[in-house]
């Protein structure tokens, strides 16, 4: 971490998978531009990653991707560590930190759309689980959008490697809003 100038705190490994594949993506090599994407294993652990890494702790730069459902937990700790009151989600965004609604593969799977979404999971050769998956009782007759988020979401490991697919399948310029904003900010006046 000698090399770091930046710190992005994002919730999990699903999310830190599709910062990363983004960079790759837009030719940007993060550690060489001085920039960790860390996983904090949820959002409730902000306040400590703020304290070791904010104002108070390593006084780095910090940004930061969170689902709409956490929101207030990082506005909470941003105004704690002394980096605004008052916060409205812009000034968040002001401040480098960018809410995902509901959470990143929703956003993922709007931008890509559910026909797109499932012919990566086909190409994973995991289309029958899907299948198996909408013909459950509880998910039989839901919208595929959700069908799709709920599938991303179980099986090990599962969330973490369709993230990646998911941005490695994505038109670059229909890179959901918090994740195209996030980048933006890290990459300041450079061009990657």
């Amino acid at each position: 971490m000698s090399d770091v100038r930046t710190v992005v705190l994002v919730e999990g490994a699903s999310d830190k998978s599709a910062v990363e594949a983004l960079a790759e993506r837009r030719g940007c090599d993060l550690a060489e531009e001085g920039v960790a994407v860390l996983a904090m294993g949820g959002a409730t652990n902000i306040r400590a990653y703020i304290g070791r890494f904010g104002p108070d702790g390593g006084d780095l730069r910090l940004a930061g991707l969170c689902d709409a459902g956490e929101e207030e937990d990082f506005r909470r700790e941003l105004e704690r560590a002394g980096l605004g009151s008052d916060l409205r989600r812009s000034d968040m965004e002001e401040l480098g930190f960018f809410v995902c609604e509901a959470d990143l593969e929703d956003e993922l799977i709007r931008a890509l759309g559910t026909a797109e979404v499932e012919a990566v999971v086909d190409a994973e050769g995991e289309l029958g689980s899907f299948r198996t998956l909408q013909r459950q009782p509880a998910w039989r007759g839901r919208d595929t959008h959700d069908q799709l988020r709920r599938f991303m979401g179980s099986g090990s490991g599962r969330k973490i490697r369709y993230s990646r697919l998911l941005v490695e399948a994505l038109d670059l310029a229909r890179v959901p809003r918090p994740l195209d904003l996030l980048l933006t900010h890290l990459r300041g006046s450079r061009t990657w």
